[in-house]
């Protein structure tokens, strides 16, 4: 008996996100949600120039995230099996709090709120935690051109971020797994010992492991 029906797996760029889910929700027959980035005509030009693309690029991400979740999960009808997907709709505040500055963010700040009240909250949100050595070793691999450009300290930054936003919601339900020493792509028993951790039941607050 799988103890969540909706699981979200975060992490900073690079951190395994979206091969994981794939993963787990083949494992337990849950609907997948993968957000869709690429469609964001703003991202390749963000990297080249970001304080001149920063605000389109949040807005951009937060209009499609909302449209995405509101689709796939706001109805409760769709929760008849788990749904597993690769962002949360918080994540639009956390990149935009490190990308965007002064009256662009309180603005961005009004939007998200209105947004946010109408997305269902996860039963289990699960951080994977990489250095940024890592998360650059992941992004190296992977070769989006437009990737190249990100910096340690740009990493670093919104790893920040998110752990701030762990702090400050404990009342979620929360799994921190240090990924650092594992391969759960190529590693099926590092897998396996990753899921059985997500899948375990856990009290709201938050837990590292």
């Amino acid at each position: 008996m799988i103890p969540y029906r909706y699981i979200v797996i975060e992490g900073n760029i690079g951190a395994g996100k979206t091969s994981l889910v794939q993963k787990l929700a083949a494992d337990i027959h849950a609907r997948i949600v993968l957000e869709e980035f690429a469609d964001n005509p703003f991202l390749p030009k963000f990297y080249d120039q970001p304080e001149r693309y920063a605000f389109p690029l949040e807005l951009g991400f937060l209009a499609e995230r909302f449209s995405q979740l509101t689709r796939e999960i706001s109805q409760p009808e769709l929760f008849g099996q788990p749904v597993v997907s690769d962002y949360f709709i918080n994540k639009c505040q956390i990149f935009a709090k490190n990308n965007l500055d002064g009256d662009e963010y309180e603005l961005f700040l009004r939007l998200f709120s209105m947004v946010q009240a109408q997305i269902p909250k996860p039963d289990l949100l699960v951080y994977l935690y990489l250095d940024v050595e890592n998360l650059q070793r992941n992004i190296r691999r992977r070769g989006r051109e437009y990737e190249k450009k990100i910096t340690d300290e740009y990493l670093d930054n919104i790893q920040q971020q998110y752990l701030e936003f762990i702090r400050q919601h404990e009342h979620m339900r929360v799994l921190v797994l240090d990924t650092n020493n594992l391969d759960f792509v190529n590693k099926n028993s590092d897998y396996l010992n990753m899921k059985k951790n997500i899948l375990a039941e856990y009290p709201v607050g938050v837990h590292r492991i």
